[in-house]
C-alpha cells in the first residue's frame, strides 16, 4: 500500500484506508493473514474472542510475515475487549470472576500473548455493555492500558445508539478514535453517528459491508460505474466509501478479492458519482 492509502487517526496513528477482518476464519486463519498480508494489506482486524476469533492464528501469520522481513512497524493490528455476554462460557479468554477493570488487563495480555506484539495499534471495545456506568468501567480500564504504553488508541464496536455514543465520547477522558459498526440500511447506515464523527475527527470502520448491501451491490448506478472502471460493483462501493473518509473492512478468503481489495485506490470517482451511490443509502 502507498502513503495515499493511509489515514491518520485524530491520536496521530496511521491506519490503513481498508482492513483485513479475519472473524470466522478458524483453522485457516494464519494461512489468511499471512496471504493478506504478503499481498499488501497492512491492517489487521481480530478480537480475544475464541466464539468468533482465531487470535493466536492472526498471531501466527503476522509472525511468519515479520520472518520475511516486514517491520512491526508498518502493520496497524487492532483486537477487541469482548464482554462477557459475547464471549463461550466453555472459553472465556480471562478470569470470568474478576472484576471488569481485571477483565479487561487479563483480555489485553492475552491478546499481547496470541499476537506476538508487545503493543497494539487500536483496543477496541466489543460492545457497550449492560448500562452506561459499565461501559466507562470498562473503557477506563482501557484507558488505563493507553496511559501504560501498550496501546496507541481506543475504539468502539456495535454501538448503533447515536446518544450512548455521544456520552462516552463526552465523558471520556481519551476520546474513542475509532467506531466499527455493521454498514447496513436497517440503522439508517448511522448517518447521525458518521455526522458526528466527521464534526469530531472520529474513524469510521464498517463491517458487514458487501454482505448486507446486496441491493446496492446490484443498483444499475453500481453497475454502470462498474462498467465505466472496468471493476466489480464491490469495488465501486467500497472505494465510494473510502473517498467519504469510511474504513471497510474486507474477510474475504479469495486471493483474486484481496487482489481487487487493494487495488480500490488505482482509480477515483468524480464527485457527482459519489452523490450518485449516496442516494442509494
Amino acid at each position: 500500500m502507498n502513503p495515499k492509502d493511509f489515514l491518520t487517526s485524530a491520536c496521530g496513528v496511521q491506519m490503513p484506508r481498508i482492513i483485513y477482518g479475519t472473524a470466522w476464519k478458524k483453522d485457516a486463519t494464519a494461512a489468511l493473514v499471512e496471504q493478506a498480508i504478503g499481498l499488501g494489506f497492512r491492517g489487521i482486524d481480530t478480537a480475544c474472542q475464541p466464539k468468533h476469533y482465531n487470535e493466536a492464528g492472526v498471531g501466527d501469520g503476522v509472525a511468519a510475515c515479520l520472518h520475511r522481513g516486514i517491520d512491526r512497524s508498518e502493520l496497524y493490528l487492532q483486537s477487541k475487549f469482548t464482554p462477557l455476554s459475547g464471549q463461550d462460557p466453555m472459553s472465556v479468554p480471562y478470569d470470568p470472576n474478576a472484576g471488569l477493570g481485571g477483565q479487561v488487563a487479563q483480555s489485553f495480555q492475552a491478546s499481547l500473548k496470541n499476537l506476538q506484539t508487545t503493543y497494539l495499534d487500536c483496543l477496541v471495545l466489543h460492545s457497550p455493555l449492560a448500562n452506561p456506568p459499565q461501559t466507562m468501567e470498562a473503557w477506563r480500564a482501557m484507558e488505563q492500558i493507553v496511559h501504560s504504553g501498550g496501546v496507541k488508541q481506543l475504539g468502539i464496536s456495535n454501538c448503533y445508539d447515536f446518544g450512548q455514543f455521544e456520552r462516552l465520547y463526552r465523558d471520556a477522558e481519551i476520546k474513542p478514535a475509532v467506531i466499527q459498526n455493521r454498514f447496513y440500511a436497517e440503522t439508517g447506515y448511522d448517518r447521525a453517528i458518521r455526522n458526528f464523527c466527521r464534526e469530531h475527527g472520529v474513524i469510521y470502520q464498517s463491517f458487514w459491508t458487501l454482505t448486507a448491501n446486496p441491493g446496492v451491490l446490484s443498483h444499475p448506478t453500481l453497475k454502470a460505474l462498474a462498467v465505466k472502471y472496468r471493476r466489480s460493483a464491490a469495488q465501486i462501493f467500497f472505494r465510494y466509501l473510502s473517498q467519504i473518509g469510511i474504513i471497510p473492512l474486507t474477510g474475504t478468503t479469495s486471493e483474486i478479492h484481496m487482489r481487487e481489495d487493494l487495488a480500490l485506490f488505482d482509480f477515483e470517482l468524480a464527485e457527482g458519482e459519489c452523490d450518485a451511490v449516496e442516494t442509494l443509502l
